[in-house]
């Protein structure tokens, strides 16, 4: 018979102590281990800190003043606040130049996946099928390796200029003196047989590539993404959504005040909606064929949902679920690019480890997956591209002696 236990008082709101009858242990159920253990981890700061308040108070001024000294560095910012990007990829209208011959395989690009402005210059190559003529290299994102910036060679895809180990060494090779100043950016533009660089502006670069008729000889009606007729268009096209769009998710994730960020995001959606204004009456931006203004919107959009919306908190709205028309067309911008230009997952990865003052945790989200865009596979992209969607330019060059 088990032995009953202690007699219980209670406190009553009278402040009385009322005694209740003898409970019998076999009507108590035994209580789980789990809550008589403590949580582990952590310093145990309230416990020993008197006041909640000063606590909170210490560590968000001290992590807010350290965030904002990183992001400064990371990220220039105005006195309000605002994103001042450093090197800005407007272009300056740059021509192809007339002392480089336009031969294949004496010209180079370096180019990096996470990079949007990288993949202005893979997505130019893809639809001008300039992939022979002019070579690419596929850099590696990692700051820990690379000795300034964040590019650096993997093993698979080695340097072919001097064999270097990340892009400052090939700055400092083609920089007179061997010792580069400044930001190794991509992507990069080199001559292979002078050792010189071209550009690592990636608006001048497209407008030049854009201008790279090979092979020599040939009379070949070539694709041409800036056509005479469109270009007052495609220029105008192009700085609306370069300050709206391009930049504009830029200004959102590396704002430090909440007006700038404010600013930003509403510029973001302005710039999208007018895409999809100009999309209502057009199959692309400029018209009925692609231009230049395609190329540079495309690599944006494509990491709006999956990249930009969550991590730079500008997905008020969605691509993919408030923005049908740019949908549409992002579907068939894929589609003529081609499959393997761009690594979805592995972008995002690089955005949400590399800059690490926006997510110093360095978890990185599951998704969405291409799938869940809804982007095109890679055989539907190979099978259907249109080639009515281009213009066309008539090239004859002589042939090389």
């Amino acid at each position: 018979m088990p032995s009953a236990l202690p007699t219980l008082l209670l406190l009553c709101p009278a402040g009385a102590f009322v005694t209740l009858p003898p409970l019998r242990a076999a009507h108590v159920a035994p209580r789980p281990a789990a809550v008589h253990a403590k949580a582990g981890g952590g310093l145990r700061l309230l416990e020993w800190i008197p006041s909640q308040k000063l606590l909170v108070g210490t560590a968000k001024f001290t992590w807010t003043t350290l965030w904002k000294t990183m992001i400064s560095e990371l990220a220039p910012q105005s006195p309000d606040g605002e994103y001042v990007r450093p090197a800005p990829q407007r272009g300056s209208g740059a021509r192809w130049p007339a002392n480089k011959p336009m031969v294949a395989g004496r010209y180079h690009v370096y180019v990096g996946n996470p990079c949007p402005w990288c993949h202005r210059v893979s997505i130019t190559l893809a639809l001008r099928g300039l992939d022979g003529a002019v070579g690419l290299t596929r850099l590696a994102n990692d700051p820990e390796r690379a000795s300034r910036g964040g590019w650096c060679f993997d093993d698979s895809a080695p340097d072919p200029l001097v064999g270097a180990a990340d892009l400052k060494a090939v700055y400092d090779a083609v920089t007179p003196g061997g010792a580069y100043e400044g930001r190794c950016t991509a992507p990069l533009l080199v001559d292979l047989q002078d050792g010189e660089i071209i550009s690592n502006e990636s608006a001048d670069i497209i407008r030049m590539l854009n201008e790279f008729d090979e092979p020599a000889g040939s009379s070949a009606a070539t694709v041409d993404l800036y056509p005479a007729e469109l270009a007052a268009a495609i220029d105008e096209t192009n700085a609306w959504t370069y300050e709206l769009v391009n930049n504009g998710v830029y200004r959102c994730g590396f704002a430090t005040q909440q007006a700038a960020y404010e600013a930003a995001e509403r510029d973001v959606h302005a710039g999208l909606r007018r895409c999809e204004e100009a999309l209502a009456g057009s199959r692309f931006l400029c018209g009925s064929r692609v231009s230049e203004a395609d190329v540079r919107l495309l690599p944006t959009v494509v990491r709006f949902d999956g990249v930009y919306a969550p991590f730079f908190r500008c997905g008020r709205f969605q691509v993919r679920s408030d923005y049908p028309r740019l949908q549409r067309w992002c579907g068939e911008m894929l589609r003529l690019t081609g499959p393997g230009l761009f690594d979805l997952d592995d972008a995002r990865r690089g955005y949400y480890t590399d800059l690490f003052p926006l997510n110093p945790g360095g978890i990185v989200p599951a998704g969405p997956s291409p799938a869940d865009l809804g982007w095109p596979s890679g055989g539907e992209a190979v099978a259907e591209r249109d080639e009515s969607a281009f213009a066309r330019k008539r090239v004859a060059v002589e042939a090389a002696e």
